[in-house]
């Protein structure tokens, strides 16, 4: 089994989030091989066989020539496997080299389990498996969902290139505009999850944070409820955040949370349900109400 990885590059910079493919491959067992438009003096710690397109040349986003080359390292691997971010440059290109291959494609593999790929569905409130019916797919891996690995080596460089234009120019990126708190900047996150209860028990989570002295954040459910603004949501739709201390409270540990701070350096989670899915990256697992430990422990710290 083999599956090309399709790396990627922002602003010169390899993005450490290519190492997940490895991560993902090595779950799967499969031999790799990796595609990569960027530059030979930001290379991944790959010892295998890395196609290189110039970056310079082809642009760190054409959707007709990357496909051409994606195309054409499929054509020399034969891979059973062409695997992409769940990234805004993956799931772009990604469509367009499935159907140049005229095969299936997986969105946002979640995991790797038996009898095919586990995928979130009706708004990731469920989980699916699905096994594609053909010899060949196309995949694209949920940010987080693998952990990243390093292979380490030196590449096995193969030039690539591709002939003709496209009907798009990349002109650069632009930042978002910032919006309310920047939890990237935090030390200490405390965290509501659907499991408070009601909007009316935000504040005791803010009591919480404001007596740590950290700031507050939220899942998606909560901000999808209008309990909370968009700008704490944490998560692969919300903030990516690492901070010294993270505390969730309610929250049951869906994969698009977790990929949003499982770097945290130190994780307590407070939830009623021991087996909730949060335990697992957790560092210290309170189970008990939220409603009740949380204003204890607030009341605590208050001494």
């Amino acid at each position: 089994m083999k599956a090309l990885l399709v790396g990627e590059c922002r602003e010169g910079k390899l993005l450490d989030s290519t190492y997940e493919l490895f991560g993902f491959a090595a779950k799967l067992g499969a031999e790799t091989a990796m595609l990569l438009v960027g530059r030979e003096g930001e290379l991944p710690s790959y010892g295998g066989t890395l196609y290189l397109a110039d970056a310079g040349k082809y642009g760190e986003y054409n959707p007709d020539l990357h496909k051409k080359l994606v195309l054409a390292a499929v054509e020399r691997e034969k891979p059973d496997f062409v695997v992409f971010l769940h990234s805004s440059y993956g799931w772009d290109l990604a469509p367009r080299v499935a159907a140049g291959l005229k095969v299936a494609q997986l969105s946002e593999v979640i995991s790797v389990v038996e009898g095919g790929f586990e995928l979130p569905c009706c708004s990731q409130k469920m989980r699916r498996t699905v096994k594609p019916a053909g010899a060949v797919a196309v995949l694209t891996l949920q940010g987080g969902a693998f952990p990243g690995v390093k292979p380490g080596g030196t590449p096995q460089l193969q030039h690539l290139d591709a002939e003709g234009g496209g009907g798009v120019t990349f002109l650069g990126y632009e930042a978002a505009e910032a919006k309310g708190v920047d939890l990237a900047k935090a030390d200490v996150i405390v965290s509501a999850g659907r499991g408070i209860g009601k909007m009316e028990n935000i504040p005791v989570i803010a009591a919480l944070a404001k007596a740590l002295g950290g700031e507050m954040g939220a899942s998606r459910p909560v901000v999808d409820s209008g309990w909370i603004e968009h700008g704490h949501q944490v998560g692969t739709t919300g903030q990516t955040v690492s901070p010294k201390l993270y505390v969730a409270c309610g929250i049951s540990g869906a994969i698009q949370h977790l990929a949003g701070m499982k770097k945290s350096g130190f994780i307590v989670a407070i939830n009623k349900d021991k087996d909730a899915p949060i335990g697992e990256v957790a560092d210290v697992l309170v189970v008990a109400d939220v409603m009740q430990f949380v204003p204890a422990l607030t009341a605590k710290l208050a001494k």
